[in-house]
């Protein structure tokens, strides 16, 4: 029988399964398919658990203060609650988790849906041209557990070099052989013997592994890898290049958020309180010691008050809203926050600067394959009695492949990432066996990623209304090298093409030419750099807008123990300390982040 989410407190919210797949009777199935879902436990996580206090039982004064339920802020809270004397509380703006999302083939459906922030970058001068108002889309999870609730689940950690460059950047205890024991310690590897196992470990509160279901043309995307020298291998382990078809965090199934991995086994402390549907509006600072007392709070019926932190106030809102909250809070670059009309606080110039994100590019290919299942009443069963079948994984967007360039820094420290998408669940009209669904066509997409950008943008505040999204400049392809690159990446997907693998699917590129490059010739460097400039794919891996570095780096705002340069008692734990992007999804390496973040509080505290 499926085992799935028991909401941690409320009712779920969001989109509900019948509204993602319409059409007569197949929306009555779903809809009971969601009755049944709610209604199941996992047998390690029984539904009569002590559940944590939901928008409830709220106190006003706490040891720990914890704002933004994503990542960074669900794995903190976990560890910190570890503790059985501190009391701790976090603070999420959007709701509790959606019970449609547990399931790996819906994840596209919740972007721009009520659990996504739905941001939008200023007007870019040389990216997302042929956008509405040349601007790019940065879907965020608005939720508890973030990001992770919404995501592709790959686990990916990125190259070693990547941390050893963090630390040679004055951050010590942040080089590999540092950072893997936290890596280590979070995942429960669920396939050892598949992996290199002196790299991974099991036990831990993270499930990681393969989705049960994959098409047959997964394996396929590896041969081609393989005809072109790549060998499919653990890009987690000894070696970075090659292919695989990636580990995920999912269990039998099932997506594994790090709401669902860390605060569900942590909801039975007591000392853990969680405020969900509501707004965190700045950091208290007292400004003659400046030191953090607290945070200022909207709840969900508009309301204000106010908390107080006895020991730390931790922002983990993400590369976005970390820097916006410390902006309201007074603490950011003088300029920008007297713009506004805030008290400055502290001027740190840093403050949402050194903003950058993977950047990729959509290549679309034709097949041949006639394989036209879509999610229909068979499909559905499938996954409900058994956890498996189309529903029980993302398509081929399982599938990701890491290369190095010529522009690469070592031949063996790839600097651009593969991904691909097709084969996913389509929402049929009737759910009749046999039926095409809605958008079906038979084609494939490959994304090549460029993982190394120098373009650098900066994030700035709108107002001082915290419900207002900040000003994001991406400033993508600002730097020559970063589209040169990913050209590089481009010719290497259509080569992966034109491999005996794929061509057996009958593979061919699509060559319908980007109407704003039809005065290049189709497929030369100066047309992919054109195309690329139009329908720029912004990935989803922002970083770096609260940089980790020395104080003598002006441009940094955390120190290498994630402590805000100037205010005592505030630390920032997310994917934006970090100096420079990983080489891959970010969200395992935020992980890590908060695993290590959690243990430097211990041990500053003496716990």
């Amino acid at each position: 029988m499926v085992t799935c989410d028991c909401p941690i407190g409320s009712a779920s919210t969001g989109q509900t399964l019948a509204s993602l797949c319409g059409g007569g009777q197949f929306m009555l199935f779903m809809g009971l398919l969601e009755v049944f879902i709610r209604s199941q436990c996992d047998l390690e996580d029984p539904c009569n658990r002590p559940k944590p206090k939901l928008n409830r039982e709220i106190d006003y004064d706490y040891d720990f203060i914890i704002i933004g339920g994503g990542s960074g802020g669900s794995v903190t809270a976990s560890r910190l609650s570890e503790i059985s004397n501190w009391k701790v509380l976090l603070i999420e703006a959007g709701p509790d988790e959606p019970t449609g999302a547990q399931i790996p083939s819906m994840f596209l459906n919740y972007l721009g849906s009520d659990i996504d922030y739905k941001f939008n970058t200023e007007p870019e001068k040389g990216a997302c041209l042929s956008s509405h108002e040349q601007r790019c889309y940065w879907p965020r999870g608005k939720v508890l557990g973030g990001t992770s609730v919404i995501n592709g689940m790959m686990y990916i950690r990125g190259n070693p070099s990547d941390y050893d460059n963090w630390e040679a950047n004055g951050n010590p205890g942040w080089k590999w052989n540092d950072v893997l024991p936290y890596f280590k310690k979070s995942e429960d590897n669920l396939q050892i013997n598949e992996v290199d196992s002196q790299f991974h470990s099991t036990g831990g509160l993270l499930p990681v592994s393969r989705f049960p279901y994959n098409p047959p043309i997964s394996k396929a995307i590896l041969q081609a890898g393989e005809e072109l020298g790549y060998k499919t291998q653990d890009l987690n382990g000894n070696n970075q290049t090659g292919f695989m078809i990636a580990q995920t965090n999912n269990k039998n199934g099932i997506r594994y958020s790090a709401a669902r991995a860390f605060l569900r086994p942590a909801s039975k402390r007591p000392n853990l309180h969680i405020l969900v549907n509501t707004t965190a509006s700045k950091v208290l600072i007292d400004p003659r010691s400046k030191t953090a007392t607290g945070v200022e709070i909207i709840t969900h019926d508009g309301h204000t008050q106010r908390i107080n932190a006895k020991k730390e106030v931790i922002i983990a809102g993400g590369a976005v809203n970390s820097p916006q909250i410390l902006m309201l809070s007074g603490v950011g670059p003088r300029e920008e926050l007297e713009r506004v009309g805030i008290r400055v606080v502290a001027d740190l110039q840093g403050v949402g600067r050194n903003l950058h994100n993977h950047v990729a590019y959509f290549i679309n290919f034709f097949i041949n394959d006639t394989d036209t299942r879509a999610l229909n009443w068979a499909t559905a069963m499938e996954y409900l009695l058994f956890r498996d079948g189309l529903m029980s994984g993302t398509g081929v967007s399982s599938v990701t492949g890491k290369i190095a360039t010529k522009y690469a820094e070592k031949p063996n420290e790839p600097d651009i990432q593969y991904y691909f998408c097709g084969f996913l669940a389509d929402c049929a009209v009737s759910g009749q066996v046999g039926e095409l669904g809605s958008n079906y066509s038979r084609s494939i997409q490959i994304f090549p990623a460029y993982l190394h950008p120098k373009s650098r943008g900066y994030i700035t505040l709108k107002s001082t209304d915290p419900h207002d999204a900040p000003k994001i400049f991406a400033n993508y392809l600002d730097e020559e090298r970063d589209i040169k690159a990913l050209v590089e990446g481009i010719k290497f997907a259509i080569k992966l093409s034109e491999t005996s693998a794929l061509k057996a699917y009958g593979m061919e590129l699509d060559k319908t030419p980007v109407p704003a490059c039809k005065n290049f010739t189709f497929g030369s460097q100066e047309y992919w750099e054109c195309a690329v400039r139009q329908n720029t794919g912004a990935e989803n891996h922002q970083a770096g807008s609260c940089k980790m570095g020395p104080a003598r780096d002006p441009m940094s705002v955390v120190n290498h123990e994630l402590k805000v340069h100037g205010i005592k008692n505030l630390r920032v734990i997310d994917a934006s300390v970090m100096p420079a992007v990983t080489s891959g999804n970010t969200n395992a390496p935020v992980i890590m982040i908060a695993e290590k973040g959690a243990d430097l509080i211990k041990r500053a505290w003496g716990a």
